[in-house]
């Protein structure tokens, strides 16, 4: 959804994503942006030992602008939805605020469902909050 100041097809937030950089050789900025492979070789590789979590600094404007044209604008905010999903994802917050009710208690119920959902969500969530955005677009 886009805001005051940004383009209309803005998904995500540089800001953002620098902020996840810091926590970056886990691979929370490159998630953040679309990138479940490469996101989870940082993870288990510390950000290919630093070298590659460094090299990300300067990749971030490319990786926000290639996150914008891929993934479709609509209701549900990516980045509330990531942040949700990072810091409050075993108690399924940022399946609640996706209108994903039933999963969402299920999570708070199951720690993410023993943080399997959680993995899930991180491989997935852009595709799943773009998904509902063009499910949207058909019924208007």
């Amino acid at each position: 959804m886009a805001t005051l100041g940004t383009a209309p097809n803005d998904t995500h937030s540089k800001l953002l994503g620098y902020l996840l950089w810091l926590f970056g050789f886990l691979g929370a900025h490159r998630f953040y942006y679309g990138k479940p492979v490469t996101g989870t070789i940082w993870f288990f590789t510390f950000g290919l030992l630093g070298i590659g979590w460094l090299i990300d600094l300067f990749l971030i404007p490319a990786m926000d602008r290639e996150a914008d044209l891929r993934f479709q604008v609509g209701p549900i905010d990516y980045s509330l939805a990531w942040i949700l999903l990072t810091f409050l994802g075993v108690f399924g917050l940022h399946r609640m605020y996706m209108g994903k009710w039933l999963t969402g208690i299920l999570y708070l119920l199951t720690g993410g469902l023993f943080l399997l959902g959680v993995l899930y969500d991180f491989w997935t969530l852009n595709d799943q909050i773009s998904l509902r955005h063009s499910r949207r677009d058909i019924f208007q």
